[in-house]
């Protein structure tokens, strides 16, 4: 042991005294469009357009405004109707503005919801570039048989925490993919901290699966922070996505994994937007499940 000790001292002396600084300089690239469109069954499109920033920039309110697209073409097709999307703006804190695309009130003999096994394409046109992207509306094939708590783990020491889970049933076949959302009480929806799953190894089985509580990204995340409260009321959200959906949440969801650890591998976000834009169009086949923690 103690001769391994004296070569481990050795080798990290000479790590050390080979140390040398490096000065990285990244290339300016011009900002990208960035593209967050969902349709999901009995729900409108929405689709919001911004610009994206460069690595290092210092990123506030006034940025965030300023980087939303405004008056491009955007439409939406079923295959067999063409609906194009309104420009609309939000005022959520007085002089902050957010702008999105959704359904033309005044146009409403174009105008669709989603609906389950329907395929849908995008199209956006902004300062001369066209940008197009596909997605489907799977069918509910990931069933929510049943939705219920237990008490947490004895190791948390919180008896207040509990542990939310579902039974489901994934039907025979390979190649189905969720994901899912968490509200708590009067909180919106968050995606789990992993959000998509596919079938690779429950599939066509019964299952039992604990529900980890959704974050919003980049919030810090306390001891406990996937369990649930006595006297919660929660909203489960369980959705059937398409591959491209699954591709690029499955990607981005590990990018923000690795933020930060030297160790981890470049990840590409893979994308189903074509004209070199940033960002995804997704289709969600969603199931709600309603549960009021008793006290």
């Amino acid at each position: 042991m103690y001769r391994n000790g004296v070569l481990f001292c050795i080798l990290l002396t000479g790590l050390v005294s080979c140390e040398k600084a490096v000065d990285l300089k990244l290339d300016t690239v011009a900002p990208k469009l960035v593209v967050e469109a969902t349709i999901e069954n009995d729900q409108p499109p929405q689709v919001i357009l911004t610009r994206s920033f460069q690595y290092f920039s210092t990123i506030n309110l006034t940025d965030l405004t300023s980087s939303f697209v405004r008056g491009a073409v955007v439409e939406i097709s079923n295959g067999q109707t063409t609906h194009r999307l309104k420009e609309y703006r939000l005022e959520p804190f007085p002089g902050i503005s957010l702008f999105y695309y959704g359904i033309d009130s005044t146009q409403l003999s174009t105008a669709f919801i989603g609906k389950l096994k329907t395929d849908y394409t995008l199209t956006i046109q902004v300062n001369g570039e066209r940008y197009t992207a596909k997605t489907r509306i799977p069918d509910t094939t990931r069933r929510i048989d049943s939705f219920y708590w237990k008490p947490a783990p004895a190791v948390l020491n919180d008896p207040t925490k509990v542990s939310l889970m579902f039974r489901g049933t994934d039907r025979p076949g390979l190649g189905d993919y969720i994901r899912y959302f968490t509200k708590q009480n009067s909180d919106p929806f968050y995606p789990g901290l992993n959000s998509v799953f596919d079938d690779q190894f429950i599939d066509g089985s019964s299952f039992d699966v604990q529900i980890e509580r959704g974050v919003p990204r980049g919030a810090p995340l306390e001891e406990g922070y996937s369990y649930f409260n006595r006297g919660d009321t929660v909203v489960f959200k369980l959705c059937n996505i398409d591959k491209s959906t699954f591709d690029f949440w499955r990607t981005m969801e590990f990018s923000y994994a690795s933020i930060g650890n030297p160790f981890s591998s470049p990840t590409r976000v893979i994308s189903n937007i074509q004209g070199n834009a940033l960002g995804y169009f997704g289709g969600y086949a969603a199931q709600y499940r309603t549960m009021i923690i008793p006290r």
